[in-house]
């Protein structure tokens, strides 16, 4: 088994007060992989049941009784069925955490062949298991550790598989810690630390889940009787119930046990961690001087060699003083060997230390562009793809495994991050539809989804500038043919068998006629460029076509217009010739006696003249 990385850890000095300062973090998750009840262990840490796994399934270790704690018991493993790549989604806030995993083979599934995979964190490789593995590794199984940090809001922690053997895990810790913490502010967030060997000389294994010494980070600590080397493995061991000064502070926490035992040595002490070449080490070291028969500096002094390269000369009185912290660190680059040697040398009186710390610094590895992921998680729903395809964790990374199934990844322009460039879902039994979110997709060239059962309309996102190969053959699109696919650079285009209808784009179709590639058969409803059949002129797609729009647009101008015209010839017509004004009735009246009355005097005079005429006396009008 091998262990990768990708955060940095440095000396950072410690306090010397006495009064330790409240731990200011509470985000935790114990989850017992493979269970379906929440338990509560000896030491008093509560263990969720099985949550936040994209698949696989559950089972139980051969032989339970031999495992001491329950989530040590149960497991969950990753069937082929279930694709190569599986994750554990963790909703976190942002920041920085340590991150515990216990993997147990134990013949769970009866077939006598430990399994090899891989496992990351947030895109990065970190451990790596290997078939065969050593027997005691396979029955009794073990813990592997790491500090990442987490920027946006969800760890992932996934599981590829080599060939056919499914990723096991049994059970899964994370505990934020200070950001601050192993001189992260000088080494850069961009790094994770993978465990190599955390050593408590002078004691056996120690920390949550094993005594009930506590460690704010839950970090566990185990005895470093394997590791020395030489003449030292008969180190003498001294320990002491004196209060360590410097310990429990920020941003590193280190537990006051750590210091509260140590070894020591007439000669040289030697120790030798097993590692694996080509990688940066960060290696911390730390002192107390709780021997009370040296009561002066200078009584006791050594020097820190790491592969025979003198680091520092320490002199923990002149330091720190007695019973008080004191620690240092220092970065190994890029290892040569497979073995970490670390040697204290007198140079006077006797070498001792309490503490050391050996972790693989390795770079961050390169992550898809955020708006990439959510394009591919919106198509991972919209189109159904299935579990079996391993659509899980990051699309493309890490760039150690193949990427999501049918997704082809380049390195974006700058180099900061990957892009999705080819999709190749062809005969999937995919069922759903294309998510507008295919848009985020800017660097996607070649697109196939062909021979499924997908439906729905063709996105108008789907006229990406950068497509130059679209086949989405043999489906049940419908709809129109988006104008937006006349502004891609199209050297390919398939759509046929589908029930597609209205007019073709003319700058689509000219396609075929520029050396590329097109076809539109099968499709019905389809027309507008030979040898498709004309549109009709007002009617297309079940609906009024733009022309008929257009017509009918004009026609209602037209009608309008003419109406006013009418309107206005009418009321000018009116304005010249009509000017019969109606008469109060009372003013009829009068006019009406007036009229009576001429006629009467008329009559009377006609009347005389014809008599006058005839001889008669004529008689006065007013006789008095």
């Amino acid at each position: 088994m091998s262990f990768l990385v990708l955060f940095l850890l440095s000396l950072a000095p410690l306090f010397h007060s006495s009064s330790p300062l409240p731990y200011p973090y509470n985000t935790s998750f114990h989850i017992d992989c493979g269970s379906s009840t929440p338990s509560t262990d000896s030491y008093n840490i509560s263990w969720l049941p099985d949550k936040f796994f994209t698949g696989g399934s559950t089972s139980v270790v051969s032989e339970p009784l031999h495992f001491h704690l329950q989530h040590e018991k149960t497991l969950r493993y990753f069937p082929l069925s279930s694709g190569k790549k599986n994750c554990y989604n963790i909703p976190l806030p942002a920041g920085r955490y340590y991150i515990r995993t216990f993997t147990v083979y134990d013949n769970y599934d009866g077939k006598s062949h430990s399994p090899s995979f891989d496992a990351s964190v947030e895109g990065t490789l970190v451990f790596s298991w290997r078939s065969p593995w050593p027997e005691s590794l396979t029955r009794d199984g073990a813990y592997s550790d790491l500090f990442a940090f987490v920027k946006d809001g969800q760890l992932d922690l996934c599981f590829y598989s080599i060939a056919t053997n499914p990723p096991v895990i049994a059970s899964l810790e994370v505990v934020q810690i200070d950001p601050l913490s192993y001189n992260s502010a000088q080494t850069g967030d961009s790094y994770i630390l993978v465990n190599y060997g955390r050593l408590s000389p002078g004691s056996s294994q120690w920390g949550p889940g094993f005594t009930s010494d506590p460690d704010a980070f839950g970090r566990s600590w185990q005895s470093d009787s394997d590791y020395r080397a030489g003449k030292s493995e008969s180190a003498k061991v001294i320990t002491t119930k004196e209060k360590i000064t410097g310990t429990e502070k920020a941003p590193n926490y280190f537990p006051m046990k750590l210091y509260q035992s140590a070894v020591t040595i007439e000669g040289r002490l030697e120790y030798e961690l097993p590692v694996d070449a080509k990688l940066d080490y960060l290696v911390w070291f730390h002192f107390a001087e709780i021997d009370s028969t040296v009561k002066k500096a200078g009584e006791r002094v050594f020097d820190v060699l790491v592969n025979d390269k003198n680091v520092s000369r320490v002199d923990i009185l002149k330091e720190v003083g007695s019973f008080a912290a004191y620690s240092l660190n220092y970065t190994e680059k890029n290892l040569s060997s497979s073995v970490l040697n670390v040697k204290l040398s007198p140079v006077a009186g006797a070498p001792l230390i309490c503490g050391l710390e050996n972790y693989a610094m390795v770079s961050a590895d390169l992550a898809t562009v955020p708006e990439q992921v959510v394009a591919m998680k919106a198509l991972k729903d919209s189109l159904c793809v299935p579990d079996r395809m391993g659509w899980n964790g990051d699309p493309c990374a890490p760039t150690d495994w193949d990427a999501w199934e049918g997704v082809t990844c380049h390195t974006n322009k700058n180099g900061t991050g990957l892009v999705i460039t080819q999709i190749e879902l062809g005969s999937q039994g995919l069922k759903g539809y294309i998510s507008e979110q295919i848009s985020l997709l800017s660097n996607l060239i070649n697109l196939n989804l062909s021979t499924n059962s997908l439906d729905g309309t063709l996105p108008i996102g789907l006229g990406l500038k950068s497509l130059a190969r679209l086949d989405l053959s043999d489906n049940q699109f419908s709809g129109s043919i988006p104008e937006s696919l006349t502004s891609s650079n199209l050297q390919l285009v398939r759509l046929n068998n589908n029930l597609l209808e209205g007019r073709v784009p003319e700058e689509l179709y000219s396609v075929g006629v520029h050396g590329g590639t097109i076809d539109l058969s099968g499709n019905k409803g389809l027309c507008g460029v030979p040898p498709l059949p004309d549109c009709p002129l007002f009617w297309e797609n079940g609906r009024l076509s733009k022309g008929g729009k257009i017509a009918i647009g004009l026609s209602c101008f037209l009608f309008v217009a003419v109406l006013l015209l009418v309107i206005y010839l009418f009321c000018i017509r009116r304005g010249r010739n009509d000017y019969d004004f109606g008469l109060p009735s009372d003013l009829i009246s009068v006019a009406a006696k007036r009229n009576r009355y001429q006629r009467q005097k008329s009559l009377m005079l006609l009347e005389m003249e014809s008599q006058h005429a005839k001889g008669l006396p004529s008689v006065p009008l007013n006789p008095h």
